[in-house]
Protein backbone atom coordinates (compact mmCIF):
# COMPACT_ATOMS: atom_id res chain seq x y z
CA UNK A 1 0.00 0.00 0.00
CA UNK A 2 2.96 2.49 0.60
CA UNK A 3 5.45 1.34 -2.70
CA UNK A 4 1.82 0.48 -5.25
CA UNK A 5 0.80 4.44 -5.63
CA UNK A 6 4.08 5.48 -6.23
CA UNK A 7 5.18 2.96 -8.71
CA UNK A 8 1.47 3.73 -10.45
CA UNK A 9 2.53 7.85 -10.26
CA UNK A 10 5.98 6.81 -11.93
CA UNK A 11 4.44 4.68 -14.49
CA UNK A 12 1.72 7.38 -14.86
CA UNK A 13 4.47 9.90 -15.89
CA UNK A 14 6.44 7.38 -18.32
CA UNK A 15 3.29 6.80 -19.83
CA UNK A 16 3.01 10.60 -20.46
CA UNK A 17 6.34 10.96 -21.62
CA UNK A 18 6.40 8.37 -24.24
CA UNK A 19 2.42 9.47 -24.86
CA UNK A 20 3.70 13.76 -25.79
CA UNK A 21 7.30 13.28 -26.76
CA UNK A 22 7.95 13.87 -30.02
CA UNK A 23 10.27 11.60 -32.19
CA UNK A 24 13.13 13.57 -33.61
CA UNK A 25 12.13 16.21 -36.64
CA UNK A 26 12.90 13.99 -40.50
CA UNK A 27 15.87 15.47 -41.63
CA UNK A 28 13.74 15.65 -44.77
CA UNK A 29 10.95 17.97 -45.82
CA UNK A 30 8.92 18.09 -49.07
CA UNK A 31 7.25 21.32 -50.50
CA UNK A 32 4.45 20.94 -53.66
CA UNK A 33 5.91 24.08 -54.97
CA UNK A 34 3.99 25.30 -58.42
CA UNK A 35 5.23 25.44 -62.55
CA UNK A 36 8.64 25.90 -63.51
CA UNK A 37 9.52 29.90 -63.55
CA UNK A 38 6.19 30.76 -60.96
CA UNK A 39 6.70 32.69 -58.31
CA UNK A 40 5.95 29.64 -56.14
CA UNK A 41 9.29 27.76 -57.76
CA UNK A 42 10.82 30.70 -56.88
CA UNK A 43 9.97 31.00 -53.45
CA UNK A 44 10.48 27.06 -52.67
CA UNK A 45 14.39 27.75 -53.82
CA UNK A 46 14.84 30.23 -51.38
CA UNK A 47 13.39 27.99 -49.02
CA UNK A 48 15.32 25.00 -49.74
CA UNK A 49 18.76 27.08 -48.94
CA UNK A 50 17.47 28.16 -45.81
CA UNK A 51 16.30 24.80 -44.28
CA UNK A 52 19.71 23.52 -45.50
CA UNK A 53 21.75 25.78 -42.69
CA UNK A 54 19.55 23.99 -40.08
CA UNK A 55 20.45 20.56 -41.76
CA UNK A 56 16.70 19.64 -43.43
CA UNK A 57 16.86 18.98 -47.05
CA UNK A 58 13.97 20.60 -48.94
CA UNK A 59 12.41 18.26 -52.00
CA UNK A 60 10.52 20.64 -54.05
CA UNK A 61 8.02 18.76 -56.13
CA UNK A 62 6.53 21.08 -58.83
CA UNK A 63 2.69 21.14 -59.71
CA UNK A 64 0.13 22.62 -61.30
CA UNK A 65 -0.41 25.57 -58.87
CA UNK A 66 -2.72 25.94 -55.45
CA UNK A 67 -5.07 23.54 -56.21
CA UNK A 68 -2.87 20.84 -56.76
CA UNK A 69 -0.69 21.66 -53.78
CA UNK A 70 -4.08 21.47 -51.63
CA UNK A 71 -4.96 18.31 -52.83
CA UNK A 72 -1.65 16.54 -52.33
CA UNK A 73 -1.04 17.70 -48.56
CA UNK A 74 -4.74 17.12 -47.67
CA UNK A 75 -4.02 13.33 -49.39
CA UNK A 76 -2.92 10.90 -46.30
CA UNK A 77 -1.38 8.71 -49.01
CA UNK A 78 0.81 11.78 -50.29
CA UNK A 79 4.31 12.37 -48.93
CA UNK A 80 3.44 16.19 -49.70
CA UNK A 81 4.52 17.86 -46.12
CA UNK A 82 3.71 21.40 -46.80
CA UNK A 83 2.83 23.99 -49.84
CA UNK A 84 1.95 26.53 -51.22
CA UNK A 85 -1.86 27.68 -51.74
CA UNK A 86 -3.65 31.25 -52.77
CA UNK A 87 -6.68 31.95 -50.76
CA UNK A 88 -10.19 31.65 -52.56
CA UNK A 89 -10.13 28.47 -53.72
CA UNK A 90 -13.00 27.20 -51.24
CA UNK A 91 -15.03 29.71 -51.63
CA UNK A 92 -14.67 30.41 -55.18
CA UNK A 93 -15.44 26.74 -55.60
CA UNK A 94 -12.42 25.04 -56.62
CA UNK A 95 -12.02 23.22 -53.00
CA UNK A 96 -14.60 21.59 -50.97
CA UNK A 97 -14.55 22.78 -47.11
CA UNK A 98 -13.88 19.07 -46.06
CA UNK A 99 -10.41 19.10 -48.53
CA UNK A 100 -9.29 22.53 -46.06
CA UNK A 101 -10.21 21.10 -42.98
CA UNK A 102 -7.81 18.61 -43.86
CA UNK A 103 -4.76 20.85 -43.59
CA UNK A 104 -3.62 23.46 -41.26
CA UNK A 105 -2.24 27.05 -42.12
CA UNK A 106 1.44 28.45 -40.78
CA UNK A 107 -0.15 31.61 -41.93
CA UNK A 108 -0.01 34.10 -44.61
CA UNK A 109 2.99 35.03 -46.44
CA UNK A 110 2.82 37.37 -49.52
CA UNK A 111 -0.30 39.09 -51.03
CA UNK A 112 -1.55 37.93 -54.32
CA UNK A 113 -2.58 41.09 -55.50
CA UNK A 114 -5.75 40.85 -58.22
CA UNK A 115 -5.30 43.26 -61.03
CA UNK A 116 -7.88 44.25 -64.28
CA UNK A 117 -6.44 45.87 -66.78
CA UNK A 118 -9.30 46.89 -69.93
CA UNK A 119 -9.65 48.94 -72.69
CA UNK A 120 -11.74 51.99 -72.87
CA UNK A 121 -11.48 55.08 -74.00
CA UNK A 122 -12.18 56.42 -70.11
CA UNK A 123 -12.27 54.85 -67.06
CA UNK A 124 -14.78 52.87 -65.57
CA UNK A 125 -15.91 52.48 -62.01
CA UNK A 126 -17.12 49.13 -61.85
CA UNK A 127 -16.41 45.81 -63.45
CA UNK A 128 -20.26 45.65 -64.36
CA UNK A 129 -19.06 48.29 -66.72
CA UNK A 130 -17.38 45.30 -68.47
CA UNK A 131 -20.44 43.35 -68.89
CA UNK A 132 -20.80 42.70 -72.78
CA UNK A 133 -17.01 42.46 -73.16
CA UNK A 134 -14.23 39.93 -73.65
CA UNK A 135 -12.59 39.10 -70.63
CA UNK A 136 -9.73 36.71 -70.13
CA UNK A 137 -10.32 35.40 -66.79
CA UNK A 138 -7.63 32.02 -66.75
CA UNK A 139 -7.71 28.61 -67.35
CA UNK A 140 -10.52 26.10 -65.89
CA UNK A 141 -9.51 25.00 -62.93
CA UNK A 142 -7.12 27.67 -61.84
CA UNK A 143 -6.64 30.16 -58.99
CA UNK A 144 -6.99 33.11 -61.15
CA UNK A 145 -10.43 31.51 -62.75
CA UNK A 146 -11.56 31.10 -59.16
CA UNK A 147 -11.23 34.25 -58.39
CA UNK A 148 -12.34 36.35 -61.44
CA UNK A 149 -15.30 34.74 -61.89
CA UNK A 150 -16.04 35.62 -58.11
CA UNK A 151 -15.91 38.81 -58.67
CA UNK A 152 -17.61 38.83 -62.04
CA UNK A 153 -20.34 36.87 -60.54
CA UNK A 154 -20.86 39.62 -57.72
CA UNK A 155 -21.13 42.30 -60.33
CA UNK A 156 -23.69 40.03 -62.75
CA UNK A 157 -21.22 38.98 -65.20
CA UNK A 158 -21.47 34.92 -65.50
CA UNK A 159 -20.92 32.32 -68.04
CA UNK A 160 -23.67 31.95 -70.97
CA UNK A 161 -24.69 35.52 -70.44
CA UNK A 162 -23.52 37.72 -73.37
CA UNK A 163 -20.04 38.13 -71.77
CA UNK A 164 -17.59 36.36 -73.00
CA UNK A 165 -15.28 34.63 -70.77
CA UNK A 166 -11.87 33.89 -72.51
CA UNK A 167 -9.70 30.58 -70.71
CA UNK A 168 -6.43 32.76 -70.78
CA UNK A 169 -4.13 33.71 -68.01
CA UNK A 170 -0.55 34.99 -66.92
CA UNK A 171 1.64 36.48 -70.20
CA UNK A 172 -1.28 34.98 -72.83
CA UNK A 173 -3.68 36.91 -70.97
CA UNK A 174 -1.72 39.64 -70.79
CA UNK A 175 -0.29 39.85 -74.27
CA UNK A 176 -3.73 39.41 -75.82
CA UNK A 177 -5.10 42.49 -74.28
CA UNK A 178 -2.01 43.81 -75.87
CA UNK A 179 -2.83 43.35 -79.45
CA UNK A 180 -6.52 43.60 -78.74
CA UNK A 181 -8.09 40.35 -79.21
CA UNK A 182 -9.67 40.57 -75.45
CA UNK A 183 -11.34 43.73 -73.98
CA UNK A 184 -9.97 42.78 -70.22
CA UNK A 185 -7.79 40.65 -68.71
CA UNK A 186 -7.34 39.47 -64.67
CA UNK A 187 -4.14 38.75 -63.58
CA UNK A 188 -3.31 37.15 -60.60
CA UNK A 189 0.14 36.24 -59.46
CA UNK A 190 3.09 36.14 -61.34
CA UNK A 191 1.64 37.85 -64.25
CA UNK A 192 0.25 40.39 -61.88
CA UNK A 193 3.64 41.78 -60.42
CA UNK A 194 5.08 44.88 -60.56
CA UNK A 195 6.78 44.68 -64.07
CA UNK A 196 3.74 43.05 -65.85
CA UNK A 197 1.98 46.63 -64.58
CA UNK A 198 4.48 48.65 -65.94
CA UNK A 199 4.26 47.18 -68.73
CA UNK A 200 0.44 47.44 -69.28
CA UNK A 201 -0.30 50.57 -68.20
CA UNK A 202 2.15 51.80 -70.50
CA UNK A 203 0.35 50.24 -73.86
CA UNK A 204 -1.77 52.88 -75.33
CA UNK A 205 -5.57 52.34 -74.51
CA UNK A 206 -4.83 49.81 -71.67
CA UNK A 207 -6.31 51.01 -67.86
CA UNK A 208 -5.68 49.75 -65.00
CA UNK A 209 -9.02 48.98 -62.71
CA UNK A 210 -9.35 51.16 -59.58
CA UNK A 211 -11.18 49.20 -56.93
CA UNK A 212 -12.93 51.93 -55.48
CA UNK A 213 -15.39 49.71 -53.40
CA UNK A 214 -12.47 47.34 -52.76
CA UNK A 215 -13.71 48.02 -48.89
CA UNK A 216 -17.17 46.18 -49.58
CA UNK A 217 -15.42 43.82 -51.64
CA UNK A 218 -13.34 43.00 -48.32
CA UNK A 219 -16.52 43.01 -46.42
CA UNK A 220 -17.98 40.64 -49.11
CA UNK A 221 -15.39 38.12 -49.48
CA UNK A 222 -13.41 37.72 -46.55
CA UNK A 223 -10.22 35.70 -47.81
CA UNK A 224 -9.84 39.35 -49.75
CA UNK A 225 -7.80 42.29 -48.54
CA UNK A 226 -7.38 45.62 -49.69
CA UNK A 227 -4.05 47.38 -50.93
CA UNK A 228 -3.20 50.68 -52.71
CA UNK A 229 -0.60 51.73 -54.82
CA UNK A 230 0.46 55.16 -54.27
CA UNK A 231 1.18 57.93 -56.49
CA UNK A 232 4.56 57.18 -58.29
CA UNK A 233 4.37 53.77 -57.25
CA UNK A 234 4.83 52.06 -60.84
CA UNK A 235 6.86 54.94 -62.20
CA UNK A 236 8.30 57.54 -60.17
CA UNK A 237 9.36 58.98 -63.74
CA UNK A 238 6.18 59.04 -65.32
CA UNK A 239 4.26 59.33 -61.96
CA UNK A 240 2.64 56.27 -62.47
CA UNK A 241 -0.59 56.21 -61.24
CA UNK A 242 -1.48 59.81 -60.59
CA UNK A 243 -3.68 58.94 -57.92
CA UNK A 244 -3.69 56.64 -55.10
CA UNK A 245 -4.94 53.09 -56.82
CA UNK A 246 -6.80 50.60 -55.02
CA UNK A 247 -6.69 47.35 -55.85
CA UNK A 248 -7.96 43.78 -54.20
CA UNK A 249 -5.76 40.65 -53.27
CA UNK A 250 -5.80 37.24 -51.41
CA UNK A 251 -3.39 36.01 -49.76
CA UNK A 252 -0.85 32.77 -50.25
CA UNK A 253 -0.83 30.55 -47.27
CA UNK A 254 2.03 28.31 -46.07
CA UNK A 255 -0.40 24.94 -45.76
CA UNK A 256 0.92 21.65 -44.05
CA UNK A 257 -0.10 18.64 -42.89
CA UNK A 258 -1.41 18.75 -39.24
CA UNK A 259 0.70 16.34 -37.80
CA UNK A 260 3.91 18.30 -39.15
CA UNK A 261 6.90 18.20 -37.03
CA UNK A 262 6.61 21.32 -34.42
CA UNK A 263 10.47 22.32 -34.79
CA UNK A 264 9.74 21.40 -38.38
CA UNK A 265 7.00 24.36 -38.75
CA UNK A 266 9.47 27.22 -36.44
CA UNK A 267 11.80 26.18 -39.38
CA UNK A 268 9.41 26.99 -42.01
CA UNK A 269 7.64 30.37 -40.36
CA UNK A 270 11.48 31.45 -39.73
CA UNK A 271 12.07 30.78 -43.49
CA UNK A 272 8.80 32.91 -44.40
CA UNK A 273 10.07 35.56 -42.22
CA UNK A 274 13.56 35.93 -43.68
CA UNK A 275 12.19 35.87 -47.15
CA UNK A 276 8.97 37.60 -47.21
CA UNK A 277 9.46 40.15 -44.48
CA UNK A 278 11.00 43.11 -46.16
CA UNK A 279 8.81 45.97 -47.72
CA UNK A 280 7.54 45.57 -51.23
CA UNK A 281 5.51 47.29 -53.60
CA UNK A 282 2.43 45.99 -51.86
CA UNK A 283 4.01 44.97 -48.11
CA UNK A 284 5.33 46.86 -45.83
CA UNK A 285 7.96 45.36 -43.85
CA UNK A 286 7.39 42.99 -41.15
CA UNK A 287 3.89 42.25 -42.66
CA UNK A 288 4.69 38.44 -43.01
CA UNK A 289 3.91 35.86 -42.21
CA UNK A 290 1.31 36.70 -40.87
CA UNK A 291 -1.20 34.19 -38.17
CA UNK A 292 -4.08 35.56 -40.76
CA UNK A 293 -7.12 32.27 -40.22
CA UNK A 294 -8.68 32.69 -43.97
CA UNK A 295 -10.09 29.65 -45.51
CA UNK A 296 -7.75 27.10 -43.26
CA UNK A 297 -7.43 26.48 -39.78
CA UNK A 298 -3.94 28.18 -38.37
CA UNK A 299 -2.33 25.38 -36.64
CA UNK A 300 -1.67 25.17 -32.57
CA UNK A 301 2.10 25.14 -33.26
CA UNK A 302 1.85 27.94 -35.90
CA UNK A 303 -0.17 30.06 -33.27
CA UNK A 304 2.56 29.80 -30.22
CA UNK A 305 5.66 30.56 -32.57
CA UNK A 306 3.31 33.68 -33.38
CA UNK A 307 2.64 34.67 -29.76
CA UNK A 308 6.00 33.98 -28.34
CA UNK A 309 8.78 33.00 -31.19
CA UNK A 310 10.66 30.17 -31.25
CA UNK A 311 11.15 28.02 -27.70
CA UNK A 312 14.65 29.09 -25.69
CA UNK A 313 16.26 25.75 -27.18
CA UNK A 314 15.63 26.92 -30.69
CA UNK A 315 16.81 30.78 -30.20
CA UNK A 316 20.23 29.94 -28.76
CA UNK A 317 21.11 26.30 -29.87
CA UNK A 318 21.92 24.70 -32.77
CA UNK A 319 18.42 23.00 -34.44
CA UNK A 320 20.05 19.59 -34.41
CA UNK A 321 21.14 20.19 -30.06
CA UNK A 322 17.76 22.08 -29.71
CA UNK A 323 16.03 19.13 -30.89
CA UNK A 324 17.81 16.61 -28.74
CA UNK A 325 17.66 18.70 -25.48
CA UNK A 326 13.90 19.33 -26.37
CA UNK A 327 13.11 15.78 -26.16
CA UNK A 328 14.97 15.37 -23.54
CA UNK A 329 13.74 17.58 -21.28
CA UNK A 330 10.23 15.90 -21.24
CA UNK A 331 12.09 12.43 -19.59
CA UNK A 332 12.84 14.94 -16.42
CA UNK A 333 9.39 14.24 -15.91
CA UNK A 334 9.84 10.89 -13.82
CA UNK A 335 12.96 11.69 -13.45
CA UNK A 336 11.71 14.16 -11.04
CA UNK A 337 8.98 11.47 -9.66
CA UNK A 338 11.22 8.89 -9.61
CA UNK A 339 14.41 10.27 -7.71
CA UNK A 340 13.04 11.96 -4.66
CA UNK A 341 10.62 9.14 -4.44
CA UNK A 342 13.37 6.85 -3.59
CA UNK A 343 14.04 8.69 -0.61
CA UNK A 344 10.48 9.50 0.26
CA UNK A 345 9.06 6.24 0.31
CA UNK A 346 11.00 4.43 3.23
CA UNK A 347 10.42 7.44 5.35
CA UNK A 348 6.92 6.73 4.32
CA UNK A 349 6.62 3.29 4.98
CA UNK A 350 8.68 3.91 8.43
CA UNK A 351 5.82 5.86 9.95
CA UNK A 352 2.99 3.88 8.48
CA UNK A 353 4.59 0.64 10.11
CA UNK A 354 5.13 2.58 13.24
CA UNK A 355 1.46 3.95 13.02
CA UNK A 356 0.04 0.49 13.05
CA UNK A 357 1.74 0.14 16.22
CA UNK A 358 1.40 3.69 18.04
CA UNK A 359 -2.06 3.57 16.57
CA UNK A 360 -2.95 0.85 18.81
CA UNK A 361 -2.36 3.13 21.96
CA UNK A 362 -5.09 5.27 21.78
CA UNK A 363 -7.61 2.52 22.17
CA UNK A 364 -5.54 1.17 25.21
CA UNK A 365 -5.58 3.89 26.55
CA UNK A 366 -9.66 4.45 26.61
CA UNK A 367 -9.72 0.87 28.08
CA UNK A 368 -8.43 2.11 31.04
CA UNK A 369 -10.04 5.09 31.36
CA UNK A 370 -13.17 3.61 31.50
CA UNK A 371 -12.64 1.09 33.38
CA UNK A 372 -11.28 2.90 36.16
CA UNK A 373 -14.21 5.69 36.02
CA UNK A 374 -16.83 2.43 36.17
CA UNK A 375 -15.08 0.36 38.45
CA UNK A 376 -17.75 -1.63 39.46
CA UNK A 377 -17.11 -5.88 38.96
CA UNK A 378 -19.61 -6.37 36.30
CA UNK A 379 -17.95 -3.12 34.22
CA UNK A 380 -13.99 -4.47 34.44
CA UNK A 381 -15.23 -8.13 33.22
CA UNK A 382 -16.60 -6.03 30.07
CA UNK A 383 -13.48 -3.74 29.84
CA UNK A 384 -11.14 -7.08 30.29
CA UNK A 385 -13.27 -8.84 27.47
CA UNK A 386 -12.60 -5.75 25.48
CA UNK A 387 -9.05 -5.53 26.74
CA UNK A 388 -8.77 -9.58 25.27
CA UNK A 389 -9.87 -8.97 21.96
CA UNK A 390 -7.65 -5.53 21.59
CA UNK A 391 -4.70 -8.34 22.72
CA UNK A 392 -5.94 -10.68 20.20
CA UNK A 393 -5.51 -8.00 17.39
CA UNK A 394 -2.42 -7.30 17.74
CA UNK A 395 -1.07 -10.43 18.14
CA UNK A 396 -2.89 -11.41 14.85
CA UNK A 397 -0.95 -8.10 13.11
CA UNK A 398 2.06 -8.94 10.99
CA UNK A 399 5.01 -6.36 11.62
CA UNK A 400 8.63 -6.78 10.02
CA UNK A 401 10.75 -8.29 12.37
CA UNK A 402 12.80 -5.37 12.80
CA UNK A 403 10.00 -3.79 14.50
CA UNK A 404 9.55 -6.74 17.33
CA UNK A 405 11.05 -4.95 19.59
CA UNK A 406 8.16 -2.14 19.53
CA UNK A 407 5.67 -4.28 19.29
CA UNK A 408 6.44 -6.42 22.15
CA UNK A 409 6.81 -3.02 23.82
CA UNK A 410 2.82 -2.49 23.34
CA UNK A 411 2.25 -5.65 24.74
CA UNK A 412 4.29 -5.29 27.88
CA UNK A 413 1.54 -2.39 28.38
CA UNK A 414 -1.31 -4.23 27.47
CA UNK A 415 -0.27 -6.99 30.47
CA UNK A 416 0.15 -3.69 32.57
CA UNK A 417 -3.37 -2.18 31.62
CA UNK A 418 -4.68 -6.13 32.63
CA UNK A 419 -2.64 -6.02 35.84
CA UNK A 420 -4.50 -3.05 36.31
CA UNK A 421 -7.84 -4.32 35.61
CA UNK A 422 -7.24 -7.39 37.61
CA UNK A 423 -6.61 -5.34 40.90
CA UNK A 424 -10.02 -5.06 43.03
CA UNK A 425 -9.49 -2.25 44.95
CA UNK A 426 -8.57 -0.04 41.47
CA UNK A 427 -9.24 3.80 42.24
CA UNK A 428 -11.92 5.58 40.93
Amino acid sequence: MTLGPFLLLVALAFWFTYRFVRPAPPETLVLSSGRAGSIFQATAERYRTLLARNGIRLRIEPSEGSLDNLKRIGDPQSKVDVGFVQGGLVQGGLAKPEEADKVVSLGSIFYAPVAVFYRAKKPIARLSQLDGKSIAIGREGSGTRAIAATLLKANGIQAGGKTTLVDLEGDDAANALVRGSVDAAILTGDSASGANMVRLIHTPGVELFDVTQADAYVRRFPYLSKIELPPGSLDLGKNEPEKPLHLVATTVELVAKPDLHPALSDLLIEAARQVHGRPSLLQKAGEFPAPLEHEYRLSDDAQRYYQSGKSFWYRHLPFWLASLLDRAAILLIPLALLLPGLKLVPTLYIWRVRQRIYGRYGELMTIEREAFEEPTPERRAEHMKHLDDFEARVVRMRMPGWWADELYVLKNHIAFVRRRLETPAAPR
